[in-house]
């Protein structure tokens, strides 16, 4: 019984400190009945767990009422009413509501006042008291942003002009020397290309220094996938200096696609395989260069070659190049190379413009009585681009939020003795609807169209199958003209896995043939993002708009993206 009773009071001795804490209570009264509803209004802490809880809470009240315009207000000092219960009473007096600042003209611009008061004139401007504090701090950001980041700013010699309003007189105490950044030092990736800082960023060497600026300029590194911001930049202020440290680390930005496709061909009933290889590679020379290769072997005995390579910043200039090469060929049909050199010119780190030429000549592989349709030719455009890109760098599932680009051709095809104008226009665009942190609508939004006199059937636009409407054969279908819309709703079961439907719609129209069709794709898929990579597997039947739905129509199509 003993041994009990002393683990019992060892138990209340641990816990006495909350057991015996008791809470206690704040009223606070005003001088009159509008008085009280003033200050309830501002819904201040009435329970508290000591008296310097109280005593602050009074404290913060003061200040709200103050920057009401209540600077006159008087507090009476907090009584003690019992053991748990403590009260003050504050007369609020008057309430001014309007303050006329004067200010220098030769210090502060007037337009710049513009942007915080609707009356300004030449020697003063007029604010409602309320909005004191935030008007300073925009003045102030906007003098730290000349390069004054040690200015400050104060109001003094506050006199009350009328019942309503106050004047006062604005300082401003800003250094004589103004701060430009005379040094950039990057630390963790040290081999970071500078031609970024200068042209992505807009960052360099003798800038005004503002570092609220910077920051949001920074911030721009994670919308880059070979670098990524480890933490905010700081400063270091000397007497004649200003330098500017950035910690940044470099990101893994290469990745292996590659997909396996396998259905029924209809007339044997035997099952086919497709299947594709692509390789990214991104700044391993630590220019922010970026080389692509896809080669693509489909189930029609079609074969894609495409090399792209993108080079920025030469120079040191804002203007980079993209090339390309691209060489399809259809079984012993025909062969096209496609050759294209373009300049671009990066506006910032969403937004991007190209100019330049493509070429292409295309070789009839047949016999020369064998098709009227597939001939050789050549041709050559001038080339206009707009990309848009913005990441969501805080999924991994899905990195990229938006994007968006857009390209037209306009230029001549030659033939042995003929010659006409040709104009091509395309368009490759998504979206990502976040309605939750679990639930997303995705959309895409893909088409073509090839102006022309006439039409040979080795320059139509190819698509069909996983990167364009699913259930379809890799580039089954041939079109002048096509729009397509891809739409999945996915679900995030967690960080790593989602599964989503399968909705694709589109349109086609084949001059040659003189065709029009509407096709429709429906299926499911799922997504897991592995240690080896984000594998994917969609199963989707395709059918054009009168056919029925038939399971043999259906596509497997399975891929694995690999980062390195």
């Amino acid at each position: 019984m003993q041994k009990q009773t002393a683990l019992l009071l060892f138990i209340l001795f641990l816990f006495s400190s909350e057991i015996f804490c008791q809470t206690l209570y704040l009223k606070i009264n005003g001088s009159n009945e509008a008085a009280t509803q003033t200050i309830d209004s501002l819904n201040y802490i009435k329970t508290h767990q000591d008296f310097s809880s109280i005593s602050s809470e009074v404290a913060f009240i003061q200040s709200a009422l103050f920057k009401q315009g209540y600077i006159e207000h008087e507090a009476d000092e907090i009584s003690k009413i019992n053991d748990s219960t403590f009260s003050t009473s504050i007369r609020l007096k008057r309430k001014f509501n309007t303050i006329h600042i004067y200010y220098d003209s030769a210090i502060i611009d007037k337009s710049l006042l513009n942007h915080i008061s609707t009356s300004v004139f030449d020697s003063y401007f007029e604010l409602p008291f309320t909005e004191v504090a935030s008007a300073l701090t925009y003045i102030n950001s906007k003098i730290s942003e000349n390069g004054f980041p040690f200015s400050k700013l104060k109001l003094s010699n506050i006199a009350i002009e009328d019942e309503t309003y106050l004047s006062a007189k604005l300082y401003i105490d800003t250094p004589e020397q103004k701060r430009y950044i005379s040094d950039i030092i990057i630390k963790g990736y040290e081999k970071f290309p500078r031609s970024y800082l200068k042209h992505y960023l807009k960052i360099k060497k003798g800038q005004v220094f503002d570092l609220n600026t910077i920051k949001t300029k920074t911030e721009q590194l994670n919308d880059l996938n070979f670098a990524s911001q480890i933490k905010s930049p700081e400063v270091l202020f000397t007497k004649d200096s200003t330098a500017l440290y950035l910690y940044l680390e470099k990101q893994q930005s290469n990745s292996f696609d590659g997909f396996l496709g396998f259905g029924t061909n209809e007339d044997t009933n035997a099952i086919e395989f497709d299947g594709y290889l692509n390789l990214s590679l991104n700044n391993n020379l630590n220019f922010g260069e970026s080389f692509r290769l896809l080669y693509k072997s489909d189930e029609n005995d079609q074969k894609t070659f495409d090399a792209n390579i993108t080079l920025p910043y030469l120079f040191k200039t804002p203007i980079g190049a993209d090339f390309q090469l691209r060489i399809f060929k259809r079984d012993s049909s025909f062969t096209t190379v496609n050759q294209s050199a373009k300049l671009h010119y990066q506006i910032n780190s969403k937004h991007k413009v190209y100019a330049g030429l493509t070429y292409l000549e295309s070789n009839n592989l047949l016999s020369e009585t064998s098709t009227f349709n597939i001939q050789d030719y050549k041709t050559s455009f001038y080339t206009f681009a707009y990309q848009y890109i913005r990441p969501q760098t805080t999924n991994q599932l899905f990195p990229i939020n938006s994007n968006l680009y857009f390209e037209s051709n306009f230029g001549n095809r030659k033939q042995t003795n003929t010659s006409q104008k040709q104009s091509q226009l395309s368009i490759d665009a998504f979206k990502i609807i976040n309605l939750n942190q679990k639930n997303s609508f995705y959309t895409r939004i893909n088409g073509a169209v090839l102006t022309s006199d006439d039409y040979l059937e080795n320059e139509l636009s190819r698509f069909g199958g996983i990167n364009s409407i699913r259930g379809f054969e890799e580039n089954s279908l041939y079109a002048s003209l096509y729009g397509l819309v891809n739409t999945e709703y996915r679900y995030q079961l967690s960080n790593s896995i989602y599964i989503h439907s399968i909705t694709d719609i589109a349109y086609f129209e084949n001059k040659i043939l003189k065709t029009k069709e509407k096709l429709y794709g429906y299926g499911f898929g799922f997504g897991l993002l592995t240690k080896a990579g984000l594998f994917k597997l969609n199963y989707a039947n395709g059918k054009l708009q009168n056919e029925k739905f038939e399971l043999s129509n259906s596509k497997i199509h399975i891929s694995l993206t690999t980062d390195f």
